[in-house]
């Protein structure tokens, strides 16, 4: 029989006890960017039901909370158990030029997806310059 060696193998494991387990879960992953007036995230939930999700927004903190429950149940020999379960919270801290007011949320093949727009007063504004003694003038 060939047996193969894995050079990051240990690499793996150290990355595994520092980011999670499965008694201790990783954080959940997300994009985040912004595009033209709207700022957007995606967290990756696989497996988590929607009803599942708790999102909250208090003084521009924008949590995630999720729970994924395990398949297996009582009598059942489990083989292998790689995938995390249990709940998971993120948080993020969002900018003040941010409307959470408008904040909107979408829950789609695993992926939680939550756009915020810039708020106005946060938008770029071209300023107009007069010729005469320096006065600007701002328009929106």
């Amino acid at each position: 029989m060939l047996m193969r060696t894995d050079p990051f193998r240990e690499f793996d494991r150290l990355t595994q006890q520092l980011l999670g387990t499965a008694t201790r879960p990783a954080a959940m992953p997300l994009d985040a960017y912004r595009k033209d007036d709207w700022f957007y995230v995606h967290f990756d939930l696989p497996g988590v039901k929607p009803d599942d999700i708790e999102l909250t927004v208090e003084q521009n903190v924008l949590t995630v909370r999720a729970e994924r429950v395990g398949a297996h149940s009582d009598g059942v020999e489990l083989i292998a158990a790689e995938r995390p379960q249990g709940t998971f919270t993120r948080q993020l801290f969002l900018g003040e030029t941010l409307d959470t007011d408008k904040l909107e949320a979408d829950y789609d093949s695993g992926v939680l997806s939550i756009r915020i727009p810039v708020a106005e007063q946060a938008k770029p504004r071209r300023v107009q310059i007069s010729g005469s003694g320096g006065r600007r003038q701002i328009n929106p």
